[in-house]
């Protein structure tokens, strides 16, 4: 804390206090773009790499698709979605996700820091935690899968025939965006779980990464059971199943009403705050290693 009173010593404060005079949420986001810029220009001094990198995780992220493709060589429709239909879902499920994987996939490693006590290195800077967590490592390879998304996103919307609203218009964009909230939300609830379990990586990677490849199929495949838990424990359907569907003009499953289809934002929202809540209740819990 800066000095007040007859013990504060005049002249400029010193550069190290700058976060103390903004909001939280500001000081959190000036120190992740911090970090992360820190990151890339370190990536980008071997740029060769970087691209080779790149493209080498697009083209792991393709064969997801390809395999689908595979799948339409010998089927005309799956679950009774036709490959354009499936092609939207599956291009707005990896792009939300891609998108959330780029700017918090670090924070699954969080269970790794608890571990080696490196996480304490991180408390006594005057900066959030979570951003130095989300940011650490940053890794811009990851983009890959994003343009892999886009570009199948696009295939989609080029070949399906649409009835075009000005409503639609604006889902399609928001429910990419939405989407990477709800993983967000997702990824740091994950990350607070970790600081009791410390080895729950893969748990969370059943929610986040399973999760994307679950949304890139259509609902009417899986069993009405594990949709419901999808739709009303963990609300992945709000990424792309029910806001997908308005726009493809289908049925909603379980019978729901027209008008889930605009809650993805108010879901979102939910998710971060009760997120939110596990990460406090996480950082509060936490006990260090001592070493």
């Amino acid at each position: 804390m800066t000095a007040t009173g007859p013990d504060r010593v005049p002249g400029p404060e010193p550069e190290g206090f700058a976060f103390e005079e903004r909001p939280r949420l500001l000081e959190g986001v000036r120190a992740y773009g911090l970090i992360v810029a820190m990151w890339v220009r370190s990536t980008m001094t071997y740029r060769a790499s970087f691209v080779m990198t790149t493209l080498g995780n697009l083209a792991a992220t393709a064969f997801d698709f390809v395999a689908i493709l595979l799948m339409f060589t010998h089927v005309d429709a799956l679950g009774g979605y036709t490959l354009p239909e499936i092609a939207l879902l599956y291009g707005v499920s990896a792009t939300a996700f891609g998108l959330t994987d780029l700017l918090l996939g670090s924070v699954d490693r969080l269970g790794r820091r608890v571990r080696d006590g490196t996480l304490d290195t991180l408390l006594v800077r005057p900066v959030p935690v979570l951003a130095q967590v989300a940011a650490d490592r940053f890794a811009l390879r990851r983009a890959g899968r994003i343009i892999q998304g886009l570009a199948v996103l696009g295939y989609a919307l080029l070949t399906l025939d649409i009835a075009w609203t000005p409503l639609k218009v604006v889902m399609l964009p928001l429910m990419v965006v939405t989407g990477a909230a709800v993983f967000g939300a997702v990824f740091v609830g994950g990350a607070a779980f970790q600081f009791v379990a410390q080895d729950a990586s893969e748990v969370q990677s059943s929610f986040t990464y399973g999760g994307t490849t679950l949304l890139q199929y259509p609902p009417t495949i899986f069993a009405k059971d594990l949709v419901r838990g999808v739709t009303f424990v963990v609300p992945l359907a709000f990424v792309s199943w029910l806001p997908a569907l308005y726009v493809l003009g289908r049925e909603y499953p379980l019978d729901l009403p027209q008008w889930v289809a605009f809650l993805p934002p108010v879901v979102a929202a939910g998710c971060w705050a009760l997120a939110g809540l596990a990460w406090r209740a996480g950082l509060r819990a936490y006990r260090s290693t001592g070493s």
